[in-house]
């Protein structure tokens, strides 16, 4: 403990990360009340009803931020398997009648009085904590595979593809940077590659979202419509965009633009200029973190760090690149941005655990 106070008093804590955290939930906070207003005002009569609902998560999580931020990050390595477990319980609640809500063909949330969150954004951090305490264990492959293979099979049976992706990739940068032998690895990602494929093939809607992404033009009212208003979007920012508040897609001709499609309509108001800023901050917060990685004191918060900032960019990553067309749509919410409580109050707790490695980082 000695160690790591002298370590506490020469390094305080990552500011720049600190500032782009703060940045990116406020910036997230105006872009949502401005995304969000035509939908809330047709769905539920006010045109403010998502941003107040996200304004107290968003207050809930950054609370929640400062305060884990001073919690020892040791103290997540101790009820790493109470919490993966737990997270485990969560994703079953999903299928208890009464408890789990399903919504358009989706059964992720689960309902408890007043309460209605995402156990599938919280298995994120914990199956990160949890892969990060078997790292400094030394399992062997069987071990890092079955946390994944029961997190990855309870989402897919929601369905969620998405953030199926998003939890096997973060915790596949994980069990590679814990020194697993290339082969088992590569052996590992080829058969994940390959289960991959054959859930696309055999599901007839994440079927039609893959050849809808290789053929745009085809049928343009209905499979392609998502996508053409998403381009439609980003085409009519040009450089300079609209103007702020002056988004036309935003009037009910995208879908999900307060989740899914919230970039598309902040492009098409800032444009392409706008957009790319944007894009270099979160490049630039995904690079802080690598650094807090990169000085972690240990093992275990070196590999917790890295599954927490590549969670978090890898689900930028895909957003953004399923905006631009890169990708298949994937319906995965863009970090800070997209309303929901679970996912930012997660990301938030997330980035209070980096902050807290970073006091006790090594000088390199």
């Amino acid at each position: 403990m000695q160690k790591y106070k002298a370590q506490k008093d020469k390094v305080t804590f990552d500011k720049k990360f600190l500032v782009l955290t703060l940045l990116l939930t406020l910036v997230g906070l105006i872009a949502l009340t401005d995304a969000s207003a035509p939908l809330a005002q047709r769905s539920f009569s006010d045109k403010f009803f998502f941003i107040k609902q996200q304004l107290v998560w968003a207050f809930f999580g950054v609370v929640s931020l400062f305060v884990i931020s001073k919690v020892n990050y040791k103290f997540w390595e101790k009820i790493a398997s109470l919490l993966f477990f737990a997270s485990l319980f969560g994703l079953l609640l999903v299928f208890v009648p009464n408890i789990g809500a399903k919504f358009l063909g989706a059964r992720r949330w689960v309902i408890l009085g007043p309460l209605t969150f995402q156990p599938s954004e919280f298995i994120k951090l914990t199956l990160a904590v949890y892969i990060a305490k078997l790292a400094t264990r030394d399992k062997k492959l069987f071990a890092y595979l079955l946390p994944i293979i029961l997190s990855s099979f309870l989402i897919m049976l929601q369905p969620d593809l998405g953030t199926t992706i998003v939890v096997v990739g973060m915790a596949m940068v994980q069990i590679f940077v814990s020194g697993i032998p290339l082969a088992f690895f590569a052996l590992t990602l080829a058969g994940g590659l390959i289960l991959g494929i054959v859930l696309i093939i055999f599901s007839d809607y994440r079927r039609e979202r893959l050849l809808t992404f290789f053929y745009e033009t085809r049928d343009p009212l209905d499979k392609s419509y998502h996508i053409r208003q998403i381009l439609l979007a980003l085409g009519s920012g040009g450089l300079f965009g609209v103007g702020l508040g002056h988004s036309r897609q935003k009037y009910l001709f995208l879908p999900e633009t307060a989740t899914d499609s919230i970039f598309a309509v902040i492009s098409e108001e800032v444009g392409f200029l706008g957009a790319a800023l944007l894009i270099l901050v979160f490049i630039y917060f995904i690079i802080r973190g690598l650094k807090i990685a990169r000085r972690a004191p240990d093992r275990f918060s070196q590999i917790l760090a890295i599954g927490i900032v590549s969670w978090i960019g890898g689900q930028t990553f895909l957003n953004i690149s399923s905006m631009l067309a890169l990708v298949p749509l994937t319906g995965i919410p863009l970090p800070f941005f997209s309303y929901g409580g679970s996912s930012l109050v997660t990301i938030l707790i997330a980035c209070g655990i980096l902050l807290n490695i970073s006091r006790y980082g090594k000088e390199k």
